[in-house]
């Protein structure tokens, strides 16, 4: 398959790559050394590491240390091309893709196209919440996440009355997958041995860290016996968890949790969401430029070779997708299943371009992995599953290997060994906009 420029000459079939995440960081690195040019357009200048943005969420780990600078990743890889801006809309007939940077807007033309936009945080129907219960999916999120949990330390201790600090401490994470377990067991970490000696008025027993599952259990991905063994270690570090229970209302000053027999209003000025996603506002526009049919979380249904239904030239990979193809079931929306998918495209784009025999997608599943503070974790690779401090250290070679920047590796091995050993988390800082509960002096409202 060749492209013929305007001038009748032949050109480098031209592959459009939006998303900078870990599906399309894989399709651009894979062809590095395929006869293609590659434009890699993204809204931010940075591939983030999003596994570890709990660790920023709660002090142990600076942003720069999850996050590497496109550019830089793709310094070396000569027919790769970075570029920042939104991308607004598609021009199917006309193979384009519309961009919006620094105000002013262009198109890039395609021969190919790879759309990996992620997903974002899906509030059930109320997108109100999200002022009062941040998600996590950016570094924003994390730094506001930080800021919100320790102005809560502080605010807890210049307050006299014990309701009031009792509300203060009490952190509510909504959602039992992995995300939410990680945040609760790094926050009772935070409570219980990073700050226990800093603050003169509070002590460990006056925090409560609460999460809550409306499902059976935690972590409902993995084997029941390791979300047995999960709520275990959360109970062991204080954290309390709350199962078949739904959260109806999220507000300032409270949350109210519904279960079988009773409704509870729970006081509260830090709730953190992490219990649904839905895909980017992208696959929207894709699916009415293309007639793609969208899930009911916004992800588009793609075919056995990840391409949309009438376009083989238009593919969407990582959390936007909707692959059932494989066992009728959704591919869940993790790093693993977007890597693969990446370096698959990338591979299906060569094969074409060298008319072999096209391959089929097929995902293998190497394993789930979630850890709960401290020295422990779990781990399911398939027949073998293991919790405790073997999982915990399995947990973190995995993830400090699959961090992009060799430099960011270094890094984060130094910061968590430093962690491990001294129980410090020199990344506390408090930053970004005051609390809406402090005035501009810094006094609260009376």
């Amino acid at each position: 398959m060749t492209t013929v420029s305007e001038n009748g000459a032949p050109s480098p079939h031209r592959v459009v790559i939006v998303g900078g995440g870990f599906g399309g960081l894989n399709t651009a690195r894979s062809l590095r050394r395929a006869a293609v040019e590659v434009t890699l357009v993204d809204r931010r200048n940075y591939h983030l590491f999003q596994p570890l943005l709990y660790q920023v969420a709660t002090g142990s780990l600076s942003p720069a240390n999850i996050a590497a600078p496109l550019r830089d990743v793709f310094e070396r890889q000569r027919n790769c091309m970075v570029l920042m801006g939104d991308v607004t809309g598609f021009d199917i007939t006309g193979r384009r893709v519309l961009v919006d940077g620094s105000g002013a807007e262009s198109v890039i033309a395609y021969d190919t196209l790879v759309v990996a936009a992620g997903a974002r945080h899906g509030y059930f129907g109320h997108p109100e919440w999200e002022q009062v219960a941040p998600g996590l999916k950016t570094i924003e999120d994390a730094t506001e996440i930080r800021r919100r949990l320790l102005t809560a330390f502080e605010l807890a201790e210049r307050t006299a009355g014990l309701e009031q600090r009792r509300q203060q401490l009490n952190f509510v994470i909504v959602g039992g997958g992995p995300t939410g377990v990680e945040l609760a067991g790094a926050i009772a970490d935070i409570a219980h041995y990073i700050v226990k000696h800093e603050f003169r008025c509070i002590e460990p027993s006056d925090t409560n860290v609460l999460l809550v599952e409306a499902g059976e259990r935690i972590l409902a991905t993995f084997p029941p016996e390791l979300s047995a063994q999960a709520l275990t270690a959360l109970q062991h570090l204080g954290v309390q968890v709350r199962t078949n229970t739904m959260v109806t209302a999220i507000a300032a000053d409270h949350v109210v949790l519904e279960s079988a027999v009773q409704v509870e209003r729970l006081p509260t000025q830090t709730v953190i969401w992490a219990a649904g996603v839905e895909a980017s506002p992208l696959a929207k526009k894709l699916a009415e430029a293309t007639g793609a049919m969208l899930d009911r979380v916004g992800r588009i249904a793609v075919e056995a070779d990840l391409s949309i239904a009438g376009h083989p030239n238009i593919f969407v990979i990582g959390d936007m997708a909707l692959s059932t193809h494989q066992d009728g079931k959704p591919l869940p929306g993790v790093a693993p299943v977007a890597i693969q998918q990446g370096r698959f495209v990338a591979r299906l784009i060569r094969a074409r371009l060298e008319r072999c025999e096209l391959p089929t997608f097929h995902y293998r599943d190497l394993g789930n992995l979630a850890t709960i503070g401290r020295s422990a974790a779990v781990a399911d690779f398939g027949r073998i599953r293991l919790s405790g401090f073997v999982a915990w250290v399995m947990w973190l070679f995995i993830h400090l290997m699959n961090i992009v920047s060799y430099r960011n590796r270094v890094l984060v091995f130094l910061q968590w060994a430093w962690n491990y050993l001294s129980h410090d988390h020199s990344a506390r800082l408090i930053t970004g906009t005051p609390d809406k509960r402090e005035d501009a002096s810094g006094e609260r409202p009376s």
